[in-house]
Order: C-alpha cells, then sequence, then structure tokens
C-alpha cells in the first residue's frame, strides 16, 4: 500500500469517527434539539457527492471514508427528523 493511501485512510479515520460521539450522544439521549437540521443536510449532500467522486476515479480512502461518514451523519439526520425533543 503506498504512502498517500495510508495517508488518506488515516485523514478519513480521523475525520469520520469525529462523528461517532455525536451519533452515540443523540441515541442516548433521545435529544436532537441542538442539531442544525440544514448543516446536516447540507453535510449529507456533501458526502454523497465525495462518495461518488471516489467511486469515479476508484480511491479506496474515498470510498471507505465517505460510505462511512455517510451512515454516521444519516443516522444522525434521522434522529433529528424522528426525536420530537
Amino acid at each position: 500500500m503506498e504512502l498517500f493511501t495510508v495517508v488518506g485512510l488515516a485523514a478519513g479515520f480521523c475525520t469520520t469517527l469525529a462523528f461517532l460521539p455525536q451519533a452515540i450522544k443523540t441515541w442516548t439521549s433521545k435529544s436532537a434539539k441542538d442539531i442544525s437540521l440544514g448543516m446536516y443536510m447540507i453535510f449529507c449532500t456533501g458526502v454523497v457527492l465525495w462518495l461518488i467522486y471516489g467511486i469515479m476515479i476508484e480511491d479506496l480512502p474515498i470510498i471507505l471514508t465517505n460510505a462511512v461518514t455517510l451512515m454516521l451523519a444519516l443516522s444522525i439526520l434521522y434522529f433529528k427528523l424522528t426525536f420530537k425533543e
């Protein structure tokens, strides 16, 4: 594996992992009142576009990290739309 691939995977891992605490906190508290709906909608759109881009250029770090980030961000968006607090 080339160095730039390792760096890309490490960077993607860190930025993806950053969403995990928010997803866990939102899930356990059953509250998303302080989460910006607009921000997460725009963010999820951007992540989908990054994922498409990664697929188009066949870049594994972009594909993997954006797929996982999208799942976490969509879960937070789902909580925002579902929880009524």
